[in-house]
């Protein structure tokens, strides 16, 4: 039999980063970014034979360890994939705090993952660094100024292939 419910069973991220920017003092709704031409490509070789990155959207730490003071906290960064982090600043981004954690990093950061699939033979390498970028209410911001910084990195690190890891 079927079952009906009169209201969402979810969190609507959508809806919640409009309540977010709000909050945060934003006087225009947050809009999402739509792209009707989008770069994507196919990749130039199997899988098998790519290395792949990843991108996050939390803060690193500082080198002494502390979390999410400073100005690291929220800037651009490209960091070691080995060892992997024990940690990284999410505190001040927006997710169901009351629903999950963030304590493990390959939850949302799957750096350990990704170093298996090399491993067993499903990807051909991860990058060596993986890299943040903060969530950012201007578009134009991330446009001209984290996704080319982003993208230098990749190549700089050969990268064929990206995930993005949001939290």
């Amino acid at each position: 039999m079927d079952h009906y419910q009169p209201y969402r069973s979810f969190v609507s991220y959508i809806d919640r980063s409009r309540e977010y920017y709000a909050a945060q003092g934003y006087t225009r709704p947050y809009t999402w970014a739509r792209h009707d031409a989008v770069p994507f490509a196919p990749l130039p070789k199997p899988l098998s034979e790519c290395r792949v990155g990843l991108v996050t959207t939390a803060g690193r730490t500082g080198a002494d360890g502390a979390i999410g003071i400073g100005p690291f906290k929220r800037e651009l960064y490209a960091a070691p994939s080995e060892p992997p982090p024990e940690r990284l600043f999410t505190d001040d981004l927006f997710w169901d705090k009351q629903a999950t954690h963030t304590d493990d990093v390959d939850s949302f950061l799957p750096v350990n993952r990704l170093a298996e699939c090399a491993a067993s033979g499903r990807i051909g390498s991860a990058s060596p660094r993986f890299y943040g970028v903060p969530t950012d209410y201007s578009q134009s911001r991330t446009l001209q100024r984290s996704a080319p910084r982003i993208l230098e990195w990749c190549r700089e690190d050969c990268v064929d292939a990206v995930l993005l890891a949001g939290l």
